[in-house]
């Protein structure tokens, strides 16, 4: 079909199609060539006033018809007529970045004409997806996303990178963790040498059926795809067996997707602290800033010998360094305010990228990036899951967890907290119920019950609290009645509160677990602390600390820090 029966509608401009409306001060969508073709005028008018609704601006009242003029010319065409009515004040900034944003929105989603249809359609099918079972789903809460870089050589424009006959492994993996109440999130790095559990994972071969590909203990984290057929879904049920983690989607790309996105957006800004002239990634830059894009993009995010100590961490921290500044550039009002930009940063991304099968449509990708959107790059921390050396190795080449302060990360991801501290997961009523005096540890009486914990979680916190804690008044009360808790919760009396709190403390219970009564109890009444499914074994806090630990790697997407 073509596009007001003028043309192919493969040779429609979508960004030319957008024009100035002196009589409102905005831009709104035209896909006729002419404004004097005379075809269907109730239809257009029905059709404006649908496009700028969506676009965010509300259509002015039809004139009759001997006072309408012809429309503006089609951005870049000449011979434009000046308007006799005094056009409105020009929106904000701010203002025309909605209008721009909804309107390129406009583009793909209103019904009826045919260049929209074409986009949408043309869109839709660049995108490429791997169905990945179970190993996804939807959420409404936080949301996890695992954004994969492979190494794959295959494929145009990918030649000549190291290793041709790579099948594509997880090279450069972050899981972008977005809080329920989408204001701040945290991209995490993993390491592509860490050595994990892989576990058995399920794929979907061509002809629909499925195989099980036995998992792989101890072994490089980027063997989680590629290796042995293994797919995205693999990777993402590594994810969460190593961090605790459910993984809602994925999205991945290859070197391309470096080269086209840079470009899209107009180059990426990038600053170092010494030269640089690094024959493996062919990267050749001057101390200080410079703006990166395309085949310059892709050295740059490849190089790590010639930056900090020459590994794949130093790598992480380039690579983090030039995210962070192309969320910054992507939510620019030099991007947001420029529709050419933004139909080729959509051309661009709907063609690098692969992601499962729960988000291949157009409209599901904008939903999630709407949510991604909404975070203000201030709180959008990046960071790398703290680890060591291999002490098995003499000459390290691959890395383990370093325990304690991985754990206390995850957790703190788990429990929705964010490491920018711009949002604060507990309310400060909530949070005073755990300042205050704490009693000594052996007048603290407290009845366990298992509502919802492992098998034998009652006793084995008793044999904990008496031989470790001290807490001799100690008691097991055997299973909970009624339904299983998903969450732990401490039950106690006013005059309790001290006993409380120092039971929080030791439990690593959070505020909201906490639950006081109004009424004074007996003076040996003991409190009750029911185990819920969050409960993780005897010792081992349920929530995770406040801060991000020392050892974190971490840097906020509004700085930008010069690589050294």
């Amino acid at each position: 079909m073509d596009a007001q029966g003028r043309g192919r509608a493969g040779d429609i401009d979508p960004a030319d199609q957008w024009v100035f409306n002196p009589d409102t001060g905005d831009y709104e969508l035209r896909l006729g060539h002419s404004a004097e073709q005379p075809s269907a005028p109730t239809q257009r008018r029905a059709a404006s006033r649908r496009t700028t609704a969506v676009s965010g601006t509300e259509a002015p009242p039809e004139e009759p018809t001997r006072r309408r003029r012809a429309v503006p010319p089609q951005r870049g065409r000449r011979g434009a007529q000046p308007s006799r009515r005094r056009p409105k004040p020009k929106a904000s900034g701010r203002k025309k970045a909605l209008y721009w944003t909804g309107g390129v929105m406009a583009v793909v989603l209103i019904a009826g004409t045919a260049g929209a249809v074409y986009l949408y359609q043309h869109l839709n099918g660049n995108i490429s997806k791997v169905d990945v079972g179970d190993a996804g789903a939807a959420s409404d809460g936080p949301l996890n996303v695992l954004v994969i870089g492979t190494d794959v050589r295959t494929g145009k424009g990918n030649e000549g990178y190291g290793d041709r006959g790579s099948v594509g492994h997880a090279d450069t993996t972050i899981l972008f963790h977005v809080s329920k109440d989408r204001s701040n999130a945290t991209a995490l790095s993993i390491p592509r040498d860490l050595i994990t559990d892989i576990p058995d994972c399920e794929t979907k071969q061509e002809d629909g059926s499925t195989k099980n590909i036995p998992g792989t203990p101890q072994t490089r984290f980027n063997n989680s795809l590629g290796q042995d057929g293994r797919d995205p879904g693999c990777t993402m049920r590594t994810v969460k067996k190593l961090t605790g983690l459910p993984v809602h989607h994925f999205m991945m790309a290859d070197f391309n997707a470096v080269k086209t996105l840079s470009s899209a957006v107009g180059g990426v800004d990038v600053c170092l602290g010494k030269d640089i002239n690094d024959p493996d990634s062919h990267l050749k830059l001057s101390k200080g800033h410079h703006t990166v894009q395309g085949e310059q993009a892709l050295a740059f995010v490849r190089t790590r010998h010639s930056v900090g100590l020459g590994g794949d961490l130093s790598r992480i921290e380039i690579q983090q360094q030039f995210l962070s500044s192309m969320i910054r550039k992507m939510k620019s009002n030099d991007t947001l305010t420029d529709p050419g930009k933004l139909l080729d940063l959509a051309e661009a991304a709907t063609k690098a990228l692969t992601v499962d099968s729960r988000i291949a449509d157009l409209n599901d990708l904008r939903k999630l990036a709407q949510d991604i959107g909404r975070v203000n790059t201030k709180n959008i921390s990046f960071a790398t899951i703290p680890v060591l050396d291999n002490p098995a190795e003499n000459v390290p080449s691959t890395v383990v967890l370093n325990e304690k302060p991985a754990q206390q990360l995850f957790s703190m991801i788990q429990e929705d907290t964010s490491l920018t501290e711009v949002k604060k997961q507990a309310k400060a009523k909530e949070q005073a119920k755990l300042k205050g005096p704490k009693a000594d540890p052996w007048e603290v009486r407290v009845e366990v019950l298992n509502g919802g914990g492992p098998f034998g979680a009652a006793q084995d916190t008793v044999d904990w609290l008496q031989n470790s804690e001290n807490v001799l008044k100690s008691s097991n009360g055997g299973n909970a009645t009624g339904p299983k808790q998903k969450k732990t919760t401490l039950t106690y009396a006013p005059n309790q509160a001290d006993q409380a709190r120092r039971l929080a403390d030791m439990m690593g219970l959070p505020a909201s677990a906490l639950k006081p009564g109004t009424e004074d109890a007996e003076p040996k009444a003991a409190m009750t602390l029911t185990l819920g499914a969050d409960f993780k074994g005897a010792g081992t806090p349920l929530t995770g600390p406040a801060k991000a630990p020392e050892e974190v790697q971490k840097v906020n997407a509004d700085k930008q820090v010069c690589a050294k």
